[in-house]
């Protein structure tokens, strides 16, 4: 039974993730479509908005799995970048440079932080 909630958990966090960077991908598209930004203008936005989806999804994972906040996190992280190295690995026959192994690490940390945020919210809230 815990296996199935353990599961449930982290794919609510992964969903919450995937849904945060499809809007944001969305936004910055068109702002950099019809202004006169540029990529290199907002690269360390994009980054900050990263990582504040990765700790919102380890917080709805961690709240949603309600014990080991930090492992349920931390999975939902480890799957997170499992099936970004997929989708870059089938899409351009690469794979992670030294510079993203050390982004997705940082990412990994983020969601277990905030994992132990969610179940530490949740349980004070029953």
């Amino acid at each position: 039974m815990e296996t199935k909630k353990w599961g449930k958990a982290i794919l609510f966090g992964l969903i919450t993730i995937f849904v945060m960077a499809l809007v944001t991908s969305l936004i910055f598209s068109l702002l950099l479509k019809f202004t006169s930004l540029t990529e290199s203008s907002i690269t360390w936005l994009i980054l900050g908005l990263s990582i504040l989806a990765l700790f919102i999804g380890g917080f709805v994972a961690g709240g949603n799995g309600k014990e080991k906040g930090w492992l349920i996190g931390g999975i939902t992280a480890i799957l997170f970048s499992l099936i970004i190295l997929l989708f870059k690995f089938l899409g351009h026959g690469e794979i992670f440079s030294v510079q993203e192994l050390m982004y997705h690490g940082g990412f990994l940390l983020i969601a277990m932080l905030g994992g132990i945020f969610g179940v530490n919210v949740s349980s004070s809230r029953t």
